[in-house]
């Protein structure tokens, strides 16, 4: 039998039945593709009218800046999705991150040693998971709801169920600095994205991470490392959360471990909604940044017209059913 291959090792290609000369898609698929732009489109017109002030620079800002963390743990979800995977843990990363951020910032001084500090946390996290899923062969969805609880009571032991206070002005530079009049935290944001894009779109391990989403079987009889490159997807995903956290805490210049607790559910509708299957091996990282966008937009639109966080909530409920729902249905058609 083949030994697996490399990690970034190309998977073997099985010929496709031939159809004759290549079609172009036509409006319907086009239009299936692309849907959730047009949706983004709609509702940017919607906010402009019903909120004039939507499109001035202020504002735009504000809603990137607000919305900078959730979208860095929406790009590591998108990889464990496409996998063919699911990660409830990245609340609970994202609070330890936070709460270990800001703990070994004020023990040490050095705002620097609790960024790598809450790196190097998200990191366990995400190879804990990485185990659970790979190794030991748990349904992810158990596996990161339990490892969800036992990473969100460490962060509650470590901190002592009481919030880390940074008054070192240093620990905020990272969320609050900005580059040629850019905010931080946008450039990151955008910065991650890319490489993001990159990472899954133009390399081997990219295209290997979409082949075990599709087939996880084809996938080793192919030769890929099957459990190692599901391993690396909650290793990375694990990483962006606790960064993700330690942003936050930068931003509020306290780090708790009572924070995220939405932070799981937003990535996924994001995911969900930019147009990634929950089935896996499809997707794209625009599909994900449309996601963010679209969410984004309703929420800054719901704060700007005073409604109650019980209808945002509604709101995102809904925007997630419908899109799953959509996925099923356009699935059974094709």
């Amino acid at each position: 039998m083949n030994q697996p291959t490399d990690l970034a090792s190309p998977p073997t290609r099985v010929a496709a039945p031939s159809t004759g000369s290549r079609e172009r898609p036509g409006p319907a698929a086009l239009l299936q593709r692309y849907a959730m732009i047009l949706v983004l489109a709609g509702l940017v017109v919607l906010a402009t009218v019903l909120y004039p002030g939507f499109v001035s620079p202020e504002n735009l800002r504000d809603l990137l800046l607000q919305n900078t963390a959730v979208g860095i743990v929406a790009l590591g979800m998108t990889f464990v999705i496409i996998s063919g995977g699911f990660d409830l843990s990245v609340g609970a990363t994202y609070a330890l991150g936070a709460t270990v951020a800001a703990g070994v910032a004020i023990s040490t001084g050095s705002p620097s040693l609790g960024l790598a500090a809450a790196l190097g946390a998200g990191l366990v996290c995400g190879v804990l998971n990485g185990l659970l899923v790979a190794r030991v062969g748990i349904n992810p969805f158990v596996a990161t709801l339990g490892s969800a609880s036992v990473i969100s009571g460490v962060a509650y032991l470590y901190s002592g169920s009481a919030p880390f206070i940074v008054s070192d002005p240093q620990f905020k530079v990272l969320a609050r600095s900005s580059v040629a009049g850019v905010p931080t935290p946008i450039l990151v944001l955008a910065l991650t994205f890319v490489a993001g894009g990159v990472l899954l779109a133009l390399t081997r391990y990219g295209r290997n991470i979409y082949a075990i989403g599709g087939n996880h079987e084809a996938g080793w009889l192919s030769g890929l490392r099957v459990n190692d490159l599901t391993a690396s997807v909650y290793v990375l995903t694990g990483a962006l959360a606790a960064f993700a956290g330690t942003i936050d805490a930068s931003r509020l210049g306290v780090g708790q471990a009572d924070v995220g607790a939405n932070v799981a559910l937003d990535a996924i509708a994001i995911v969900i909604v930019g147009g990634t299957s929950l089935r896996g091996g499809e997707g794209a990282v625009w599909r994900t940044v449309v996601g963010l966008l679209i969410f984004a937009t309703l929420t800054n639109l719901f704060y700007s017209l005073n409604l109650s966080q019980n209808w945002q909530l509604i709101a995102k409920g809904t925007i997630v059913l419908l899109a799953v729902g959509l996925d099923s249905w356009s699935r059974r058609r094709s």
